[in-house]
């Protein structure tokens, strides 16, 4: 018996030993931090690649330029050994790769915005040169790599490389006034992008929208700072039903330093402008509700505009999936929209005449990697293999010969080189994480791996984390099939807690056979602890077409709770599954969400935590909101049906709201209005405060108190 005692004894102190418990410090120093390639750019005319490297023997960041075929190193670039007063820094290569843009002291504004200072590096010459003396954004190099074009103080310069010497194309720039060049901030934030420019493939012209935001009511955020005295910051934000922006387009001609108003007739929004290779100017323009969309084409020459795409949709049209309009030589273009009811590539004629569909089926194509004018192949990456999974292609401009070239179930991504012979395959799975490879782009052939982070499996392996199993819900409906996944605990005794783990925004997943995020360590944390993590895309979410996505147009969050709830209810059957200790939480809609199953389905849920939640979406900004919602004096019902705030008397749960008092996005004033609501109504609830925090919750430690808070809340409400 002692024996028999000592033995079991051993074996359960092994396996207690063997199952290393994560902790949120270990997530959030960055103990399971894969080995990544950062800064990694194709260069635009060699079959080359480059990236950021840490000369540690030097103290010193550089750019090693590397070959696809081979691996080996070619040179290094540039090297902040020689500038120790850069830093870390952004780059860029010129066309002809004979100099750098190098951005240092970067300054992050808002989402995608920076400022900072910035120099051109002469690789022959070895010369560094200052851009100008002040903070500017978005440097660019003309195609000829003679001029570069910035924006200081919101107004336009372009300066001659050759001469040193800047001219300001704009003089009417002014915070909160005037922005010329770049977006305001509706645009940056739900249009993706901070540089509102674009250079003529001659190099003769610069096509800029300019944004008179005089109209456009302000929003003030009080940053506390270090200071006796917090500090007001002031910008223009749209909320939903509010003046937007005008925006004009406008041509700066080089040679004669005169500007041109073009005019493009009616429209709301102009999120996009292009040269052709032709030099005719192309611009995108949308109307308020973003369900008319239309493609204009500009001859600089003849000055004559004419309208050569016209779309509309019943509900909206989604520009982010459409985000690929390529130029062909012969002045054709690909472009993608969802008139098929799924996202798909097509070729239109220099008047944009339809000539035929190119890719076809009932999946998204969901990037563009670019056009091979050599061999007349498209790469894109797509969902052909299964929502939750993102593979690369190949095909040819009629729709044939196409090619699988990333065949493992999982998520690929690429870099393709210049001349499109190779390609970097940036890989990973819920089993295998980031690896990096060099392929073939041709066959799809791996050449090398320079990256398969087997340190950071083995170093995992006394974890023993559970699987994350993929399963098919099914929506409140009972027909429609949900994608989500469950880690279940192992060896618990008794009746086992639920947290579900969602956002649920439009066009969004969560659910993708993908390598673990810091939010899937943490949640491993409570597996640990014996908690079951569930996830579920609801209806409105992305990857299984326009319909699907859709769904929710007008009624936000309503479909999307009805989802996550039936999920809950039917998870709640189980005999193994305790149906009293059923949680939720999420960040943004995420937190949307929380915020409305906890006020709404507390017969459901017996716990939630929000992270900056929105509480009604006449508090969000005109063009997101408007494209699913419409206007709140359009459509009142929908905001306010489904808002949170409409239901504070109904809380029977545990609720923990958390916000940063510097959320430029989704501003606090959302938590605010509903704490205040549910005090009125003498609701008890949790709440913590970030102070001079943003969007994204972070800083120092700011992300392990977060995480820290969230986890004692759960361990004691759930």
């Amino acid at each position: 018996m002692k024996k028999t005692l000592f033995f079991f004894l051993f074996i359960s102190f092994q396996l207690f030993a063997q199952n290393k418990q994560i902790t949120i410090d270990d997530i959030y120093d960055g103990l399971f931090r894969p080995d990544y390639l950062y800064g990694l750019q194709a260069l635009p005319q060699s079959d080359y690649y480059s990236k950021i490297e840490v000369n540690r023997s030097a103290r010193a960041y550089e750019i090693g330029i590397y070959d696809y075929a081979t691996r080996e190193k070619i040179e290094t670039a540039f090297s902040t050994s020689k500038y120790p007063f850069i830093g870390y820094f952004e780059y860029a290569f010129s066309p002809d790769e004979t100099k750098i843009i190098i951005g240092s002291k970067i300054e992050q504004i808002y989402r995608h915005s920076r400022r900072g200072i910035y120099y051109v590096y002469d690789r022959k010459k070895q010369r560094l040169t200052k851009i100008d003396e002040q903070l500017i954004q978005e440097p660019s190099f003309s195609p000829d790599g003679k001029k570069i074009a910035f924006v200081k103080d919101n107004d336009l310069y372009i300066k001659n490389l050759s001469s040193n010497i800047s001219i300001r194309v704009t003089k009417d720039g002014k915070k909160n006034h005037i922005i010329n060049a770049i977006p305001d901030w509706v645009y940056e934030e739900e249009f993706s992008y901070s540089k509102a420019y674009e250079w003529s493939k001659n190099s003769e012209m610069v096509a800029y929208v300019r944004f008179d935001e005089s109209q456009v009511p302000e929003f003030s955020m009080i940053r506390y700072g270090e200071d006796l005295y917090p500090q007001v910051e002031t910008f223009k934000y749209p909320k939903a039903g509010e003046p937007n922006s005008k925006v004009t387009l406008h041509v700066y001609y080089l040679k004669t330093g005169k500007k041109e108003n073009i005019n493009l007739g009616n429209y709301e929004y102009l999120p996009r402008i292009y040269w052709t290779d032709q030099n005719y100017l192309m611009a995108i323009s949308l109307n308020r509700h973003q369900n008319h969309l239309k493609l204009h084409l500009y001859s600089t020459i003849s000055k004559k505009e004419a309208v050569i795409i016209d779309l509309k949709d019943d509900r909206y049209i989604d520009l982010e999936a459409m985000d690929n309009l390529t130029f062909l030589p012969n002045g054709d273009f690909i472009w993608s929209n969802e008139s098929s009811g799924y996202n798909h590539f097509y070729l239109y004629d220099m008047r944009g005449r339809l000539k035929n569909q190119i890719t076809k089926g009932n999946w998204e194509v969901t990037d563009f990697y670019g056009f091979d004018r050599k061999t007349k192949r498209i790469f894109y990456q797509s969902t052909e293999n299964g929502s939750i999974n993102r593979s690369i292609y190949s095909i040819d401009l009629k729709g044939n010969n196409k090619k699988l070239l990333s065949p493992r179930s999982g998520t690929s991504d690429a870099e393709f080189s210049a001349h499109f012979k190779y390609f970097i395959n940036t890989y990973s799975s819920t089993k295998i994480p980031y690896t990096f490879t060099v392929n073939d782009a041709k066959t799809g052939e791996v050449i090398s791996t320079i990256i398969d982070n087997q340190a950071l499996l083995e170093k995992l392996k006394p974890y023993h984390l559970p699987p994350k199993v993929f399963v098919n819900f099914k929506a409140a409906d009972g027909m429609t099939n949900l994608n989500g996944y469950i880690i279940e605990p192992e060896n618990t005794a008794g009746k086992i807690p639920v947290l579900i783990y969602q956002y649920n925004g439009p066009n969004v997943q969560t659910v993708l056979n993908q390598w673990n995020s810091y939010n899937d360590y943490f949640h491993y944390l409570l597996v640990q602890k014996g908690y079951m993590v569930i996830s579920v895309d609801t209806r409105g979410t992305g990857g299984k077409g326009a319909d699907f996505k859709k769904s929710t147009y007008k009624q936000l969050g309503k479909l999307e709770l009805d989802d996550v709830t039936a999920v809950a209810k039917n998870w709640a059957t189980h005999s193994f599954i305790d149906e009293n200790r059923i949680g939720i939480w999420g960040w943004s809609f995420g937190g949307y969400m929380a915020s409305n199953a906890i006020l709404k389905r507390g017969d459901v849920f017996s716990m939630a935590i929000a992270v900056a939640p929105v509480t009604n979406w006449r508090f969000y900004d005109t063009v997101y909101t408007e494209r699913f919602m419409q206007t709140p004096q359009e459509n009142p019902e929908g905001y306010d049906d489904n808002s949170p705030l409409s239901y504070t008397d109904g809380l029977t749960g545990k609720f923990l709201l958390i916000h940063g008092s510097a959320d430029d996005n989704v501003h606090v004033q959302n938590s605010m209005r509903l704490a205040k609501k549910l005090q009125e109504n003498d609701q008890p609830f949790d709440e913590m405060i970030y102070t001079d925090k943003n969007h994204g919750i972070y800083g120092g430690k700011t992300r392990q108190h977060l995480f820290k808070k969230m986890l004692k809340y759960i361990e004691d409400n759930l």
